[in-house]
């Protein structure tokens, strides 16, 4: 029971659209962390976002509607767990924690554009305290880039921020009785500072160069559970904040040429809520169905990134052969609707996610 209901758990970590909690695109399944013995996880997913809006006067002259100005994204994620005795554990996992892909080619934004991408390697040590106790602890190092261009009726700003890497901690815990399936885990991951070298320019021309763009990104607590109900039934669910309110972005040119303004932010925090119920049909074969929730914050949207809370449901199975798991599942999300500060309004917005992962026991 304890090997079906983990790998089922571990599988909608998967198959997340990732339009919650800011610019969060998947972080690391530590749930492989209580898989028997060895284990070796590979996933993959793609997320197909539609985010349109509509002009407001005067911008609406240029015509009516921006189009959809969120592009396709992918994303790969590697997860690997030897057990080093019958206390300790050992992980490591490779993901794009992070990431953003817009573009506006209708109306009055067309040539609004921006890139955020970021890889993740981070190395986890479990130690068993007891039967039903664990605690767990690591670091993370994350990797981001980031362009923007922001076109006006003077000309284009453009920002490249060089790679950057920082390093931050993680810290959990874990309440398991593996006899009904039942495991609770918290974990903390601590915040980052990225310190951007950025490169600014004005219609091909350097603003100020040599400048350092620091831009934090959030710390995060999540609550974990799941519990047999029934016979081969579990019930799943995580509960997750990020302190995405920490986040902005605010060139030294941008901002001294704009009153301090920033190009981009975010102004609250996420919480997002996931539930759902995993079924095993026989030793082979079990499917699952969740739903997800991020409530609205009614914060006035970027036009980087114009939704405001989201709703998912999503469904998939497990099918095992031979100490091989192969896992799918696929994810409809309503995005909540938002107003940026021109009145250009996002409304009846959408995103369809697929993932697939491959797990191997030995």
């Amino acid at each position: 029971m304890k090997t079906f209901f983990s790998t089922g758990a571990a599988l909608l970590l998967t198959t997340t659209v990732a339009t919650a909690g800011g610019i969060d695109r998947g972080g690391n399944a530590y749930s492989i962390l209580f898989e028997d013995g060895n284990y070796l996880e590979l996933s993959f997913s793609s997320a197909k976002p539609e985010v349109s809006g509509t002009y407001a006067a005067p911008l609406n002259a240029f015509g009516a509607e921006t189009g959809n100005m969120a592009n396709d994204f992918t994303g790969f994620g590697v997860g690997l767990k030897v057990a080093i005795n019958d206390q300790i554990d050992a992980a490591i996992f490779l993901n794009q924690p992070y990431g953003a892909d817009a573009a506006y080619t209708a109306g009055a934004y067309t040539g609004l554009e921006a890139v955020w991408s970021s890889s993740q390697v981070a190395a986890v040590l479990k130690y068993q305290l007891n039967d039903n106790m664990s605690v767990f602890g690591g670091l993370r190092s994350v990797k981001s880039e980031a362009t923007i261009q922001l076109p006006s009726a003077t000309g284009v700003y453009n920002a490249i921020a060089e790679s950057d890497t920082q390093v931050g901690y993680i810290a959990g815990a874990a309440y398991e009785r593996p006899e009904i399936a039942l495991r609770v885990g918290l974990t903390y991951e601590t915040g980052i500072t990225h310190a951007f070298n950025t490169i600014e320019t004005f219609n091909g021309a350097p603003i100020t160069p040599g400048t350092t763009t620091e831009i934090d990104m959030p710390q995060s607590v999540t609550l974990d559970f799941q519990s047999g109900v029934a016979a081969n039934t579990l019930v799943f669910g995580s509960i997750r904040w990020s302190e995405w309110s920490v986040w902005e972005v605010a060139p030294a040119g941008f901002a001294g040429a704009n009153g301090g303004a920033r190009v981009t932010g975010i102004d609250s925090d996420s919480t997002t809520y996931r539930l759902g119920v995993g079924r095993k049909i026989n030793d082979d074969l079990s499917v699952f169905a969740r739903i997800t929730y991020e409530g609205a914050s009614g914060d006035v949207a970027s036009q980087l990134a114009p939704t405001d809370g989201t709703t998912s449901i999503g469904v998939g199975g497990t099918y095992n052969l031979d100490g091989v798991s192969i896992r799918g599942g696929i994810e409809y999300s309503m995005l909540g609707d938002a107003t940026d500060s021109n009145g250009t309004a996002f409304e009846n917005n959408t995103a369809l996610g697929f993932g697939l992962s491959i797990g191997y026991s030995f």
